[in-house]
């Protein structure tokens, strides 16, 4: 076979006119003579160029030279069936000798491997290159494979062929595979730190039933800073938390980790929504100032049905009614976490009994291609229609929004529901509250009342003993150290008895030791002793309320 008439049908490759015979060698010895004596040849003359430094025309050059000296795997095949018309030594030292005029596919298996011999037909009919990268073999080499058609000559009688030009990628492949690996390895890292710097397991209040979804991003998307936390402050309150730090990877995982302990740290003091955040907020910029986070922080009182909230930043709750109607909170939102210089403020919004609060991250609603409030828009609608346990609330919001495992942010989702109970189960729920009037007497007066109420609720004496006791130093703590207006509230669930004490004094109590010749002082410290918990806490507009909590017997 001519490869020289082979390579001339090459994509790319001219075809030179014929050479002059009777002006070809006369014209090389001239433009020799002109190079002797120092005339040279016309401007552009690059026949006479390449002559002079003795370099050899293409028509001197043999393709199987050409083709046999190169490093990269060259084979060359011809008609329908890809019959094997040449492969070069590069190819051979890594396949092995092919023999000529066999099918590829009976005598070239690794195009098989290589997935080559549907791509080689296509380019065929095609007439168009084709590239495939990274093609891994049988003998765990990968290649960068290019199939480039040959075109047929009619008048010789030669069938189309294909030229495939394979380049060894090997190092490069295995330096991907570790890059790859590596990347893995460090989202899988970061991924498992996230989770494990959430709650394993959420706190279920008496008065609420609440769920939680997180979902990292798709693969190609590191793992961010979405958090949430539920938190028990006492007295049947709880703490809602939904967060953000902007960034990804372990870092922003490790800033999250900080301001989830601090958050609830920050709860304990059982300090009003907007002074949580106000807290926070400097404290974000001390752990790290480059790292911008947002957050919302709710407290759900039982005894008020609504949400006392603060938002730092982040987007606003939705609360679902029981009809459906969807509202969402529209009080005032402050500027991210550790920017400073603001004063946070706290606004309220309805939990009634029935209904269903969404606090969620920007994964969940936010898309490339439209305004974010479309994608709150969205989640309305699809809250509007989700009813079930919190959990399948969560799982429905997901597929709502096309939360799927490769999206490409972070997304956490905090449900909560304010059930209403009816029947059986609204006997285990009740209130009970006493106006504190007058001095001394009101003490007695309140004893008496805890006691009815606490006998009416059917608990063991020795629970009511132990009730009215504490009913009773706190009352005695609050004349004596508070102003009015003072009330006594009693509230019992399926769970748990407490006992609530308010007055419009703002000095909070503390547990001391009191000497032996005291006549006063011990009865936080008795209080202390026989309740499950006890707490004290600033009331909005001044004042405090003192509270303790008993375990109900199972």
């Amino acid at each position: 076979m001519n490869f020289t008439r082979w390579s001339a049908r090459l994509p790319g490759t001219q075809r030179r006119a014929a050479r002059d015979d009777h002006s070809s060698v006369p014209a090389a010895r001239a433009e020799y003579a002109q190079a002797e004596t120092g005339s040279g040849p016309p401007d552009g003359d690059q026949a006479g160029v390449a002559t002079r430094t003795g370099a050899p025309a293409l028509e001197d050059l043999s393709a199987r030279d050409i083709l046999g000296q190169l490093p990269a795997l060259v084979a060359l095949v011809h008609g329908p069936e890809h019959r094997i018309a040449y492969v070069n030594d590069a190819y051979a030292a890594a396949f092995g000798p092919r023999p000529s005029g066999v099918p590829a596919a009976e005598a070239m298996p690794e195009l098989t491997e290589l997935s080559l011999l549907p791509l080689m037909d296509q380019v065929l009919r095609s007439g168009t290159p084709r590239t495939v990268k990274s093609r891994k073999a049988g003998s765990g080499s990968s290649y960068t494979v290019t199939c480039a058609p040959v075109r047929q000559d009619k008048d010789k009688g030669h069938e189309s062929g294909v030229l495939v030009y394979a380049a060894d990628v090997t190092d490069h492949a295995e330096a991907a595979e570790r890059l790859r690996t590596s990347e893995r390895r460090h989202r899988e890292t970061a991924v498992t730190l996230q989770r494990s710097l959430l709650p394993q397991e959420l706190e279920q209040p008496d008065d609420l039933r609440i769920a939680a979804t997180y979902q990292p991003g798709g693969t190609d998307a590191a793992v961010g800073g979405d958090w949430y936390d539920v938190i028990t402050l006492g007295a049947g309150r709880t703490a809602l938390v939904i967060g953000d730090v902007m960034g990804r990877g372990v870092r922003a995982a490790a800033v999250m980790g900080q301001l989830r302990t601090a958050v609830r740290a920050y709860a304990r003091l059982d300090l009003p929504p907007h002074e949580v955040l106000q807290l926070l907020d400097g404290l974000a910029a001390e752990i790290d100032a480059s790292q911008i986070a947002t957050c919302a922080y709710a407290v759900h009182d039982p005894n008020e049905g609504r949400l006392v909230y603060s938002s730092a930043g982040h987007l606003p709750i939705l609360v679902r009614d029981e009809d459906g109607t969807v509202h969402r909170a529209e009080g005032p939102t402050g500027p991210p976490l550790g920017t400073g210089g603001w004063i946070h403020t706290s606004g309220t919004i309805a939990l009634p009994p029935g209904s269903t609060a969404v606090l969620y991250t920007d994964g969940l609603v936010e898309r490339r291609s439209e305004d974010i409030d479309e994608g709150v828009a969205s989640l309305e609608r699809a809250l509007s229609g989700a009813k079930g346990s919190p959990q399948v609330v969560c799982d429905r919001l997901m597929r709502s929004l096309n939360i799927t495992a490769e999206h490409d942010d972070d997304v956490a989702v905090l449900v909560v529901q304010h059930p209403a109970r009816t029947g059986a189960t609204a006997e285990l729920f009740h209130n009970a509250s006493l106006d504190l009037l007058g001095g001394i007497e009101a003490a007695p007066r309140a004893r008496a009342f805890a006691t009815g109420v606490l006998t009416s609720w059917r608990f063991p004496v020795e629970l009511c003993d132990l009730g009215v006791l504490a009913a009773g130093e706190l009352v005695a703590n609050s004349l004596q150290h508070g102003t009015p207006p003072m009330r006594l509230g009693l509230r019992r669930t399926d769970r748990r008895l407490i006992i609530e004490v308010t007055d419009g004094d703002d000095h909070l109590p503390r547990r001391r030791r009191a000497d032996p010749a005291d006549e006063a002082g011990r009865g936080i410290t008795i209080v202390a002793t026989i309740a499950t918990s006890w707490g004290s806490r600033r009331t909005p507009g001044g004042g405090k309320a003192v509270w303790c909590e008993f375990a109900l017997p199972q």
